[in-house]
């Protein structure tokens, strides 16, 4: 980490690059506020140390100004003629501390390692969301998938209710996780139920929770998949198979943001995002009957189109070698590729299980086929 030390008397900074120094840092020191900023503007610093009684621009000047063009600078403020006020100003401006003449050694190394330790937190989490994005990208520059990419990207810098709309196998998880790592609640859990995967009789309680109690067998309370999610993103997917007593539900949750466990009359306050995917025609289900036209409205604010693999076949050679290069790293086995003809039958074929059935046969290839080349016989 650079810190760079402003103050016009020699010794202090003699005193304070000593220590610094001594702990590790790289320091440069300069005897004015002009002369800083002249420094910051040619060469990167992550700390500034500046007294704040300085000749010709002050200390509090300085702050002001770099904060302008250099808003990640922590700035510590050094003082022996102010009080509280101007440390309470300098706070209030941006500084991080603010520390008094004579001063304590042992208190600046203390708050210098503060901040040591903040930007490197900040560092590993910025690195943990670039890997979750790395993660949950979608792989694709067919013309469906830059349109759909823009999209995701679009919504996700708002919290609007999203229904994702594709055939199954053809991404829509992967969509709405994509969204969630790109948004304000990527911070949070992403949650996924499906209600299709449970039996009908137990969707209301493994979705709100429920108390000690309520049913045989529920021996201690247990919150539901909804407060899991509570400041994150709740990904209902295979909406259109939920019973319409839990549809009731979770329109009220989307409406007023409360709900109540299973066996509770407590009402429960919840902040989520709301994510639904489908594979059935919910229109129809609502002229049926089977689906709430209340809940369809609410849900259907963003329509998110997934196309089917069959009509981005553009994108198969792509997927083909991201899914190689996954299964070489994750069974250890070496890198495997297909070749030309071979790439060309996987574009023949209509793939009506989309990117789960191309993913399991490439699975499945890497395993059987003994060379590092896949042929079109394989």
């Amino acid at each position: 980490m650079r810190i760079l030390v402003i103050d016009d008397e020699k010794n202090i900074r003699a005193t304070l690059s000593g220590i610094l120094e001594d702990a590790g840092y790289l320091v440069m020191a300069v005897e004015s506020a002009e002369k800083g900023l002249e420094v910051i503007r040619e060469q990167q610093f992550e700390v500034a140390l500046v007294d704040v009684k300085l000749p010709g621009m002050d200390g509090l000047m300085f702050l002001e100004t770099a904060k302008q063009f250099m808003p990640d600078l922590d700035i510590i403020m050094i003082s022996g003629h102010s009080g509280i006020s101007t440390a309470v100003q300098a706070v209030k401006m941006g500084a991080y501390d603010f520390c008094e003449k004579p001063l304590s050694l042992p208190k600046i190394l203390i708050s210098i390692q503060n901040l040591d330790e903040k930007r490197s937190l900040a560092r590993r989490s910025q690195e943990f969301s670039d890997d979750l994005e790395q993660r949950y990208r979608m792989i694709g520059e067919s013309p469906e998938m830059v349109k759909l990419n823009d999209l995701i990207q679009r919504v996700a810098q708002t919290d609007a209710k999203v229904l994702i709309r594709g055939e199954s196998g053809c991404g829509k998880e992967l969509v709405a996780h994509s969204i969630h790592t790109k948004s304000n609640r990527r911070k949070g859990a992403f949650v996924k139920f499906n209600s299709a995967a449970i039996p009908k009789e137990l969707v209301e309680s493994e979705l709100f929770g429920y108390e000690k109690g309520a049913f045989t067998g529920a021996q201690k309370a247990k919150p539901g998949k909804l407060e899991r999610a509570h400041e994150g993103t709740l990904f209902l997917d295979e909406i259109g198979d939920m019973e319409l007593s839990a549809q009731a539900k979770i329109l009220r949750v989307i409406q007023e943001g409360k709900f109540e466990r299973v066996g509770s009359n407590k009402t429960l306050d919840i902040n989520v995002r709301i994510i639904a995917a489908t594979h059935k025609p919910l229109e129809e289900m609502v002229k049926l009957g089977t689906f709430r036209e209340d809940l369809y409205y609410r849900l259907n604010v963003v329509p998110v189109d997934v196309p089917p693999l069959r009509n981005r076949v553009a994108d198969i050679p792509r997927l083909v070698t991201y899914f190689l290069d996954h299964f070489a790293m994750e069974l250890k086995l070496g890198r495997k590729a297909v070749s030309a003809d071979g790439v060309s039958a996987l574009q023949a074929y209509a793939f009506p299980g989309n990117i789960r059935e191309l993913r399991n046969l490439m699975e499945r290839l890497y395993i059987l086929t003994p060379g590092d080349m896949i042929q079109q016989a394989d």
